[in-house]
């Protein structure tokens, strides 16, 4: 044992490429992009695909953004230090349901009797027979039809830099709510995740 230790001592002290050395420690990359954050003063809000209704959530977007006091929200795309980019839709529809239910109930009842009898009297036979026969059925359905009205809105939106380099993305939905609509649901589901994060990167290592 002790000569083999001398060998690979030796090998090693031959050889310094060969002995390992500790992995430098690298920041993720999902660190760098929230540091990045913090760099961002003024954001430009960017049209979103998906047509008319991404048109408003645009719009909601842009108050629920100017409510966390984090950033200035400019119309003025050269003066940003990020751009909100991405796609959203407000969709109303309707849902069928439809269901059917049936009972069937059959019952029947039958009974027979015979008697026969032969006696030699002149040659004659006498035989009888009887029976009975009861049956009864019957049928029950029932169906239902339902429409209800559906309002769903999602959006999927990413904060790119100057660069052109994507720091921060969220997708939300909602069917809306109680005291609001999906679109203004939305909307403050996705500033509400951005505060997290800008929060989060404050307290990651600088």
């Amino acid at each position: 044992m002790v000569l083999l230790a001398l060998l690979m001592a030796a090998a090693a002290a031959s050889n310094p490429a060969a002995v390992a050395q500790p992995a430098a420690k690298t920041a993720p990359v999902e660190g760098d992009n929230l540091r990045q954050l913090l760099t961002v003063r003024r954001v430009f809000v960017d049209r979103l695909g998906g047509g008319e209704t991404a048109s408003q959530m645009r719009d909601m977007i842009i108050s629920a953004l100017q409510n966390t006091k984090l950033f200035v929200v400019t119309e003025n795309q050269e003066h940003a230090d990020a751009i909100l980019r991405g796609s959203a839709e407000d969709l109303v529809y309707n849902e069928t349901h439809s269901s059917s239910d049936s009972l069937n109930v059959h019952s029947s009842l039958s009974s027979s009797s015979s008697d026969d009898e032969s006696a030699l009297r002149g040659g004659t036979r006498n035989s009888q027979h009887s029976g009975r026969s009861i049956g009864l059925g019957g049928g029950e359905s029932e169906s239902s039809h339902s429409v209800e009205r559906r309002h769903e809105a999602n959006a999927a939106v990413r904060l790119v830099n100057k660069d052109g380099d994507v720091i921060w993305s969220t997708t939300q939905e909602s069917l809306g709510g109680k005291f609001r609509g999906a679109s203004s649901d939305v909307a403050d589901k996705i500033t509400k995740r951005l505060v997290e994060d800008y929060d989060q990167a404050k307290r990651l290592p600088h």
